[in-house]
């Protein structure tokens, strides 16, 4: 099983139903773009599927060789229409404050637009070390081995996948489209109901391994 460095430990968390709820503010930024274009877009179905990069959730609605184009529109809408709306999941500032206090790292990597991204974490008072955007899956093993992370914390699949492909502790929240079983069988080393239970998990973890 793969193990953080348990006297400093650099953890990464996932952003979308991780550590924030940003379903209101997509479903408003996918009603937004339906009405701008005349597209027929089901928000409500759209904020199900949260996790995969938005151009596969564009290709549903728009033809392929327009979706570059809409991903570029949806992007400049979102900071005014999607922002507000969206709150901090429970537990969120204190899974950050929880990697802070054991003198370790906090690390958010996301599949979002890395601009939309920070100004969700700004807006909410939630001040990761460092931001990383635009990487899904496999791909987010980029960020979190170059900053050394050891933990990975997401609620999908993707997340526990690129968890693995870094080598990195998988530890799910079941607070995405998939609960505690299914995240277990996905491969999730650690599995919690949402992230006020991880400072405790964290301590844990770390008391274990000293």
């Amino acid at each position: 099983m793969p193990s953080a460095t348990s006297s400093a430990p650099t953890v990464g968390f996932d952003l979308d139903m991780t550590l924030i709820d940003s379903r209101p503010g997509i479903r408003a930024c996918y009603q937004a773009l339906a009405e701008r274009t005349g597209t027929y877009i089901d928000a409500d179905q759209a904020v199900t599927r949260l996790g995969p990069p938005l151009a596969e959730e564009l290709i549903r609605w728009f033809p392929a060789e327009a979706v570059p184009a809409m991903a570029d529109l949806y992007r400049e809408m979102y900071p005014a229409i999607a922002i507000g709306p969206t709150p901090a999941l429970p537990g969120a500032r204190e899974a950050i404050a929880a990697v802070r206090t054991a003198g370790g790292r906090a690390l958010v990597v996301t599949a979002k637009h890395e601009p939309n991204a920070k100004l969700h974490l700004e807006h909410l008072g939630i001040e990761p070390d460092a931001v990383v955007g635009d990487l899904w899956a496999e791909q987010k093993a980029q960020a979190l081995r170059e900053h050394g992370a050891g933990v990975y914390v997401g609620d999908h699949f993707g997340d526990i996948r690129g968890a693995r492909a870094a080598d990195a502790l998988a530890v799910a929240v079941a607070t995405g489209p998939y609960g505690m079983d299914e995240l277990a069988a996905a491969g999730a080393d650690v599995v919690l109901t949402d992230l006020t239970q991880f400072p405790d998990w964290l301590a844990s973890y770390r008391s274990d391994r000293a």
